[in-house]
């Protein structure tokens, strides 16, 4: 699972890097097997026997020292160049999935996996892996080295070997419901932390903290409960493997002073296996802690396999390049939560046109949006640009043709000229410059302090909305697409604001095909077609003026912007 999270190409280092844990591991068990002939010497008639035995066992150790410094090297410097690995190959795929897989709980889950769960993921391999490959490793060579001296003892020292391996499965098996119910109320409880950090506002002002506290209080408490359940889960295994480990040793004992007193071996041959055995007593011992920090570990890797392993949106193996720059959706159906939300809509926008979609909330205006986008798949019908159906265009190819502006701007913790470069990276200084004093963002600019340097805050939360919006658009100019598409930018603005974002639109929208969310009549007026969307359905069509003579739903929509609850 480890190998399949990292991916094909750090594949390769991590399994070298536990071929050389194992060796490491075996070179440990191989090294006590000196200790037979050095204890034979040692009780003999002549000790002195005993030095070449014992430099040996001294090389044998120092050898294995290098091993393992090697070992333990090789496993942090390979976890801290695959964490950032790790990081962009999860950062690029969360980044390829289809907006409808981000739902309100996925919040908290990708928090902790984005977190502490990368992290988790790379202390396998920094602190996991060498003393688990030893744990099992090394007891199995001792055993090997018992069989080569005496097959007795060894052959009763193998018979602890299935024992172990099956409480670890046992344990595993045992514990990993509780596993994934800690797991989960984890992801319930960050989620929850998120949500009441994000609704302070709107908790204060109901005086609802107290009640808001209490909730996420719960989660707490189910956290604390899923943890004990866990652990009390793992404790059979413990004390199971605990007395098989001190079984197999008493055993040993008296199978040795058996033989010993039958004349069948030598007291230091079972001083000797006794020593290896007290030897591969101690890693036996510690499986059962390294078994839960790794069911731990396992837990995290399973939920970042499954993150990776969702589908993202599919590429077309021979890509497209469309002919041109028109829209049309072709019989559009899209389901989502199990309703459908666009039903049988068909539309086009002439390339260098303005379409705008009008209608009541929830009547699918911005999901027609995503779509031309392919932010999400239609499940029926076709979304083409320049008669190319946009499932056929690489990704890459139709986000440089799309520039965007939501109602909702989302501004990254940097400067304003950081953000508003995200639109095309490569522009020089003069362009920026221009972009932003067509989207009059400069006026903002010389009032903040640092003026281009300024900070943004998180999310743009040190601007106003209109002074995000103009960023928004001022990114929107840069990047100079020939498709734009806008969600309702000036439905929450006021008057001042409208009007210098109001501007900035105009000059974004100047030759190009234009697809509008639009609730202020202001915005319809500029359009070449206006679309009345309801219940996921085109419900009229046609332009501006043609629709009011018509005196249907748009007409009434018309005139109801027009009283004093929704006049401009």
């Amino acid at each position: 699972m480890l190998l399949r999270v990292l991916g094909h190409e750090h594949a390769r280092p991590m399994r070298r890097t536990v071929a050389l844990m194992a060796t490491t591991a075996m070179a440990e068990g191989l090294s006590y097997a000196l200790l037979v002939p050095v204890l034979r010497a040692l009780l003999g008639s002549t000790p002195a026997d005993a030095w070449p035995w014992l430099i040996a066992f001294g090389a044998a150790a120092a050898g294995y020292a290098a091993l393992r410094y090697l070992s333990d090297l090789t496993g942090f410097r390979v976890g801290s160049a695959l964490l950032r690995g790790l990081y962009h190959r999860l950062g690029d795929h969360l980044a390829r999935l289809p907006l409808g897989w981000y739902g309100a709980s996925r919040v908290g889950e990708v928090s902790v996996l984005a977190g502490r769960g990368v992290l988790d993921a790379m202390s396998v391999i920094a602190h996991l892996l060498a003393p688990f490959t030893a744990a099992s490793v090394t007891p199995l060579t001792i055993v090997v080295v018992m069989l080569a001296f005496n097959w007795q003892l060894g052959l009763a020292a193998l018979v602890a070997v299935p024992v172990v391996a099956a409480i670890q499965i046992r344990t595993g098996r045992s514990t990993a419901a509780d596993d994934a119910e800690r797991t989960a109320r984890d992801h319930e409880a960050t989620g929850r932390v998120v949500e009441y950090l994000r609704a302070q506002p709107v908790l204060r002002a109901g005086g609802r903290t107290a009640e808001r506290f209490r909730l996420l209080d719960d989660s707490l408490r189910e956290v604390q409960r899923a943890s004990h359940r866990s652990t009390l889960s793992a404790l059979p295994g413990v004390v199971g493997l605990t007395l098989t480990v001190q079984a197999m040793f008493t055993g040993l004992l008296v199978l040795g002073a058996y033989l010993a007193l039958d004349g069948s071996i030598g007291a230091a041959e079972v001083l000797a296996i006794l020593v290896l055995a007290a030897r591969s007593a101690d890693p036996l011992l510690s499986l059962s802690d390294i078994g839960g920090q790794l069911r731990g570990a396992g837990t995290v890797l399973a939920g970042l396999d499954a993150v990776l392993r969702t589908e993202p949106l599919p590429e077309a193996a021979d890509p497209l390049q469309p002919a041109g720059h028109d829209l049309e959706c072709a019989s559009v159906v899209f389901r989502h939560g199990g309703r459908t939300v666009i039903d049988n809509v068909s539309l086009s926008v002439p390339q260098g046109r303005r379409l705008a979609v009008v209608g009541p909330s929830g009547a699918g205006k911005s999901t027609l949006l995503q779509l031309i986008a392919r932010f999400y798949d239609v499940d029926a019908g076709a979304v083409r640009m320049g008669g190319a159906d946009v499932r056929d265009i690489s990704t890459e190819a139709l986000m440089a043709r799309i520039a965007i502006v939501f109602q909702d701007v989302h501004l990254f913790d940097g400067t304003i000229e950081e953000n508003v470069r995200l639109g095309r990276p490569d522009a020089d200084e003069a362009e920026v410059r221009a972009a932003a004093a067509a989207a009059r963002l400069d006026e903002v600019i010389e009032r903040l302090p640092g003026g281009w340097a300024a900070h943004v805050g998180e999310g743009g939360a040190l601007l106003s909305g209109g002074e995000r919006q103009r960023v928004a658009i001022a990114r929107a100019l840069l990047k100079d697409a020939p498709v734009v598409l806008l969600d309702e930018v000036t439905s929450a603005l006021d008057p001042v604001n409208e009007a210098a974002v109001h501007e900035g639109i105009e000059r974004l929208l100047a030759g190009r095909t234009v697809v509008m969310v639009a609730h202020r009549m202001r915005t319809v007026r500029g359009a070449d077609r206006v679309v009345f969307l309801d219940g996921g359905r085109v419900v009229e069509e046609g332009g501006h003026d043609e629709l009011l003579r018509r005196g249907g739903r748009y007409a009434d929509f018309w005139h109801l912007s027009l009283t004093p609850a929704g006049s401009e």
